[in-house]
């Protein structure tokens, strides 16, 4: 049997408040590598692609006969579909977000 990992999508502290009159903003990470929620963004993209490119590996070992591990594939399958569904679920909320914050009036 295969070991397999889900790595998570890191997210930020929420805002501590020490004093009422100093606030502290949330961070992405390492407060010292100044990650940018960008650069978030771009990290969860690629390991989604990442995990695509292994399911369509898996698969063609599977369909060309290099491999008789089904079991293989179909994690590799599942795992590439449910990030797949993570990511188009929180760019739905950006999308959301965006146009709410878009209706308010300045």
């Amino acid at each position: 049997m295969s070991n397999f990992q889900i790595n998570g999508i890191p997210f930020p502290s929420p805002v501590i408040k020490t004093r009422p009159d100093e606030v502290k903003p949330a961070t992405l990470g390492n407060e010292s590598s100044g990650t940018s929620f960008g650069d978030v963004l771009e990290h969860a993209m690629q390991q989604v692609s990442d995990l695509q490119q292994e399911a369509g590996s898996e698969s063609q070992k599977l369909l060309t006969g290099n491999t008789q591990d089904i079991h293989s594939a179909m994690v590799a399958l599942q795992k590439a579909d449910v990030s797949f569904q993570m990511m188009m679920q929180v760019r739905n909320k950006l999308v959301s977000a965006y146009q709410e914050i878009m209706k308010s009036q300045v």
